[in-house]
């Protein structure tokens, strides 16, 4: 709910610059022509007034790439190199390199893996730069794949390609944007597709991923672990599966965090979009 002042402030206002508008903020504004957001989604600001409206909406999709990556190759080094196991035996107090050094040891370099970016745009690209900069193969899953392949990807897919894809990718990346057609996009099906000891993670909406699903998998070690900064309901509630699951790695959507940078970034697109 808007405050009594922010109502005031937008009434005569002509651009309008935060995380995201809220329609009664909207509805009061009575000259608005420019809403930028500070966030990468959309969805909930697609209302029927602003739909209908002829206000220019822009948002901030490439200002949160960096951050983001870092956040992914963190999360999926966590697994990548057992971190999760280090910090179960430092708690416990348990010297021992068994699980790191038997034969059936999940550990693996970034360079042995095959890193699926669905949703290969400014954050997509900014995971494969990284990724592929330590030695992975990175594929690119895109809506228009005649825009040509991102940076950092080897090659690129449409969407009607992930199935092909998911049997060869040791680590997923999502970070599509929430639409009708991506809602449900990894689900149970596609989840069962990728291989034995495989990362899954999730930077775009907790609706594209069947978290359930996901929990299972995790639980019955059929997937090496989960990165997870967004869920399909914020905050996650305390009954969910995931919470006490060592293979999953939860952030609340936090991932674009970056005190340093943000604003110089933020600030510099408003500016050019000006």
């Amino acid at each position: 709910t808007p405050s009594r002042e922010a109502l005031e402030a937008i009434a005569d206002a002509e651009v309008y610059f935060g995380f995201g508008i809220s329609r009664p903020l909207f509805m009061a504004a009575r000259r608005l022509r420019w809403v930028h957001s500070a966030t990468a989604g959309m969805g909930n600001l697609l209302f029927p007034e602003m739909v209908e409206s002829g206000v220019l909406l822009t948002n901030s999709a490439g200002v949160h790439g960096p951050p983001i990556a870092e956040s992914v190759l963190a999360g999926v080094l966590h697994f990548l190199r057992g971190l999760d196991v280090a910090v179960d035996q430092q708690r416990a107090g348990t010297w021992s390199k068994t699980y790191f050094v038997s034969g059936e040891s999940p550990l693996r370099e970034v360079a042995d893996c095959r890193v699926l970016v669905i949703g290969a745009g400014g954050i997509g690209a900014e995971v494969a730069v990284r990724f592929s900069a330590l030695g992975a193969s990175c594929v690119g899953i895109r809506r228009r794949p005649q825009l040509g392949v991102p940076p950092g990807c080897s090659r690129v897919a449409g969407p009607d390609g992930i199935d092909a894809e998911l049997p060869q990718a040791n680590v997923v990346v999502v970070a599509a944007p929430f639409t009708g057609e991506t809602k449900g996009l990894l689900d149970a099906r596609r989840l069962d597709l990728l291989p034995a000891h495989a990362i899954v993670a999730n930077v775009a909406r907790g609706a594209l991923v069947d978290e359930m699903a996901l929990a299972e998998r995790l639980a019955d070690g059929r997937l090496r672990g989960a990165v997870l900064d967004v869920f399909g309901t914020e905050p996650l509630a305390s009954s969910s599966p995931l919470w006490q699951l060592r293979s999953a790695l939860l952030t609340p959507h936090v991932a674009a965090v970056s005190p340093l940078r943000f604003w110089r970034r933020q600030l510099a697109l408003f500016v050019d979009n000006w």
